[in-house]
């Protein structure tokens, strides 16, 4: 319980807060239904050139609906999920609404082709296919030169906010947004990706945090990254091994023996999907079983069945019925900036080497030693790589499903006092579909009051 002194000062700075924020211009969004203001936030494209030329930001606002006691600020990852379109449509934040403003922004670049309000970079880049995997030096070479020509395409619009799009200048963006509601310590929300932005956000300003939540993130704050990529790898043997459990006590239990024989008659050559005339090899294989184990009970019976349709010749099965027929990784321009990359066959080949040693089921498949064969040749170096977060900050807490919740557990493993809410079952992220969590989560943005270190929810 807060004391009546500690009452009024918090309402004093509210008020300060509020009067402050007033001068974004606060007015209602377009085409809003919900009560959500938006004003426009200006910033540097390149934050180490602060006279440089400007973006502009677009900042969503749903006031608190009794005494507001300060804001969280929301991201929603993606990259580039828009903040104020999901906001709008989500009811998550009704009980955290009864003390907190909530604040969101459409994150640089991603303009309107995703959704987004504020200015964007002028090109269009996607998921794309997971590209082959290199088989002698020659190969690499074209694997360099293609993905270099679908980034200069992009790059040539705009090299200067090309080259200033990563999760640090996402979190430079926060600390302006900070400043502009008025200069309190930082409540944050990352979901995803946008946990990346959380944590260089506590690298960069690790003074102004207040409270900051990652959901179903990864980890980025590490000097190990090789390490990280084999801990990884073995998130998702473990998800292998979960459905081969299952098999083993129920009526599959052909299969995870078959598995292994799939994989090593893939890595020969690919398995024809006959229904859709296309073969995958064993990294496609890898990439669409671990994806389907991770989603729990529900979807084992049906990747047993193609598994064993698969050991008998035919990979049909595993065909998604939308979308892309192979496996897709994100490789944008925020994570081509945020993700070391292999500077050649050799490194890709020693990396995938060790990860398969490290998950002989699942191999590299999900891991960002995949995700970033599509930067490979990017014309921008890797302006924020991985790093340890710095001593000194407060206690933040960390929230997620399976594999999930080890990897924000890793990064706060370096934060005395953390805690982490860990939910044992499939999903991608926590507070948008666990109550438990939402309980957790909101208490510790209002009164700074965390759970036990490891509560299950």
């Amino acid at each position: 319980m807060l004391k009546p002194i500690a009452i009024a000062l918090t309402l004093l700075a509210s008020g300060a807060q509020a009067q402050q924020a007033d001068a974004l211009a606060w007015n209602p969004c377009p085409g809003d239904k919900v009560g959500m203001e938006c004003a426009d936030l200006r910033v540097p494209v390149d934050w180490q050139r602060a006279d440089g030329h400007e973006i502009t930001l677009k900042l969503g606002r749903l006031k608190a609906t009794g005494p507001s006691e300060g804001s969280v600020l929301i991201a929603y990852g993606g990259p580039g999920g828009p903040g104020i379109a999901i906001t709008q449509s989500t009811h998550w934040w009704d009980k955290l609404r009864g003390r907190m403003d909530i604040v969101t922004w459409d994150t640089r670049g991603y303009g309107e082709q995703f959704g987004g309000l504020g200015t964007g970079l002028p090109c269009t880049w996607t998921r794309v296919p997971l590209p082959e995997f290199p088989a002698d030096d020659a190969d690499f070479g074209r694997l360099s030169d293609t993905n270099r020509g679908y980034a200069e395409a992009c790059r040539g619009r705009d090299p200067e906010f090309f080259a200033n799009m990563s999760s640090a200048d996402n979190a430079r963006d926060m600390e302006a947004i900070r400043k502009a509601l008025g200069g309190a310590k930082l409540n944050f929300y990352g979901a995803s990706y946008a946990g990346f932005y959380g944590q260089d956000y506590a690298r960069l300003f690790p003074g102004q945090v207040r409270t900051m939540v990652l959901d179903g993130t990864w980890n980025h704050s590490t000097a190990d990254w090789a390490g990280e990529l084999e801990e990884t790898a073995r998130s998702n043997e473990e998800a292998l091994d979960r459905f081969f459990d299952w098999c083993a006590a129920g009526t599959c239990r052909d299969v995870p023996a078959k598995w292994r024989r799939l994989i090593a008659k893939a890595e020969r050559a690919p398995i024809p999907a006959k229904r859709a005339g296309i073969a995958y090899d064993v990294h496609d294989l890898q990439s669409f079983a671990v994806g389907r184990a991770r989603q729990g009970e529900e979807a084992w019976p049906k990747l047993a069945r193609d598994i064993r349709e698969a050991a008998g010749g035919d990979a049909s099965g595993f065909v998604p019925e939308r979308g892309l027929r192979y496996p897709d990784q994100a490789t944008g321009v925020t994570e081509c900036l945020d993700w070391p990359r292999p500077a050649g066959r050799a490194e890709l080949e020693s990396t995938i080497a060790r990860l398969r040693r490290a998950a002989p089921g699942a191999g590299s498949a999900n891991t960002p030693a995949t995700g970033t064969l599509g930067c490979v040749g990017w014309p921008v170096k890797v302006t924020n790589p991985p790093a340890p977060l710095p001593k000194g900050l407060p206690p933040m807490l960390g929230a997620g499903a399976w594999g999930e919740s080890d990897a924000v557990r890793r990064v706060l493993k370096q934060v005395p006092g953390s805690a982490v809410v860990r939910h044992e079952g499939p999903g991608h992220t926590l507070y948008g579909f666990n109550t438990c969590a939402r309980d957790h989560i909101d208490r510790y943005f209002t009164d700074r009051v965390l759970p036990a270190a490891e509560t299950k929810c």
